[in-house]
């Protein structure tokens, strides 16, 4: 089949590289010259100046010119499409809502182009971003608006995981397709002819408004239950000293009805999804005049477990930030990205910031990039404090304490660097539990303080 996909951010470059993978003839469209030409070259440095994930860029430069192409014309590629993917930013606005400038813009644009082709074949509009419910008629009144003809609505969410996004594209553990005719069912069937009556995979056919919903719920079901485990579980762990974490993750999980994902507790989720969707699912309910109290609850959880670790080695580690040298080690909001929009080392680094420190110094193995723009110094002057760092034994050098926000498994076991690098006093916050032989470093005199466990410093 003939494909476009529209927006060449994380998820439009893996969905057209993996549906090119499959065979399809697929056409990545955006407005953005530097990111066509970037993904052009088929290089894997170029191709992860915008967009990081592990073996897209290998996809990529096997597929590019034989069932993959780059355009920034979408005129010249729109004729003979069986679909069309809308992968759109879909940012927050300050009240929650989502903004949906971009995904506007676009669909005006292509609505543009349909209702002027030759072709007059049935082509579906696919929204693949995460939309508010009933968007799918926003983008149905705009075709209608600019005279298209035969053409269906579609949504098709995406549920995929930064840092394994290849994967599970390839090897989804469900398919949702909502559409509200049968001949736009059979054009996505062929679409995603690999997943129909698959052992494994569960291939859903519903309504538009369905699969728009089914997306919110299960991100902001996901976000509540980390936020169960940091709200909860990990305070139990914190405020009791012998109530060990671990094993009460590990006894309440036993339970074949509760997952073991999202019991490992952490200073909170970041990423562009969780955050952004429960902001957006409580806007949207409040505007049905639904309570939205356990959602606003979820959300505040974990917002403050980012921060809170600062708070605890100032309340129970009697720590004294001021004029100190911190090391923060993790500035991608997980491992194996270079993503850092709305990551935790964010509210780490203004926390610290705000108490005084006179230096941060930064790490990551892949965004000390990204993070060099996140924390522009022309945006706010504090941010000449950041000092960055090729290793983690550099950055926490000459450093009176750390702060681990990230899982990179580079962290995990890292008291044997920290021994080797800086001596006590020295202060551990460890908002992943990366070091699991904490006792013996306290054993030396370094305090520990970690999510999910009472403060551990020297008597």
């Amino acid at each position: 089949m003939k494909l476009v996909v529209a927006g060449t951010g994380y998820v439009g470059l893996v969905q057209a590289a993996v549906c090119s993978e499959y065979g399809h003839e697929v056409y990545a469209y955006d407005v953005d010259q530097s990111k066509i030409d970037a993904f052009s070259t088929g290089r894997a440095d170029e191709i992860e100046k915008f967009v990081m994930e592990p073996g897209l860029s290998n996809i990529i430069r096997e597929t590019h010119g034989k069932s993959l192409f780059f355009s920034c014309d979408l005129k010249s590629i729109i004729e003979g499409t069986d679909a069309i993917f809308l992968c759109l930013p879909t940012p927050s606005n300050l009240d929650g809502s989502t903004n949906l400038t971009y995904f506007d813009s676009a669909a005006g644009q292509i609505a543009e182009i349909l209702a002027k082709r030759k072709d007059k074949r049935r082509i579906v509009l696919v929204s693949k971003s995460t939309v508010p419910i009933e968007t799918v008629r926003r983008l149905e009144n705009i075709m209608k608006k600019h005279g298209v003809e035969n053409f269906g609505v579609a949504s098709n969410p995406e549920f995929l995981a930064e840092g394994t996004a290849v994967n599970q594209a390839r090897r989804p553990d469900r398919v949702v397709v909502g559409c509200d005719h049968e001949e736009d069912f059979k054009i996505l069937r062929r679409v995603y002819s690999q997943f129909i009556h698959h052992v494994r995979i569960k291939y859903i056919e519903t309504t538009p408004e369905t699969a728009e919903a089914i997306k919110y719920v299960a991100n902001t079901m996901l976000l509540t239950y980390i936020s169960f485990w940091n709200g909860v579980g990990a305070k139990l762990g914190e405020k009791i000293s012998n109530v060990n974490i671990d094993d009460l993750r590990l006894g309440v999980t036993a339970d074949d009805r509760i997952s073991t994902w999202g019991s490992f507790v952490s200073n909170g989720a970041g990423g562009s999804c969780f955050g952004k969707d429960i902001a957006s699912l409580i806007y949207q309910l409040r505007r049905l005049n639904v309570s939205t109290k356990m959602l606003e609850a979820s959300y505040e959880v974990n917002e403050y477990q980012k921060v809170y670790l600062v708070d605890r080695a100032i309340n129970e580690a009697r720590f004294k930030f001021n004029n100190k040298t911190v090391a923060v080690l993790g500035l991608a909001f997980k491992k194996h990205t270079n993503d850092m929009r709305d990551a935790s080392s964010i509210k780490v680094v203004e926390a610290l910031l705000g108490k005084g420190v006179s230096q941060i110094n930064a790490y990551d193995p892949l965004a000390n990039a990204t993070a060099r723009q996140e924390f522009d110094p022309s945006k706010n002057i504090l941010f000449e404090k950041i000092k960055y760092f090729d290793s983690a034994k550099e950055a926490i050098q000459g450093t009176q304490a750390l702060f681990i926000s990230s899982d990179c498994e580079e962290f995990r076991g890292f008291s044997r660097t920290i021994e080797d690098t800086v001596k006590p006093p020295y202060l551990i916050m460890d908002g992943r539990r990366m070091i699991p032989d904490y006792n013996e470093l306290v054993s030396k005199n370094y305090g520990y303080l970690a999510v999910g466990s009472v403060v551990r410093c020297p008597a």
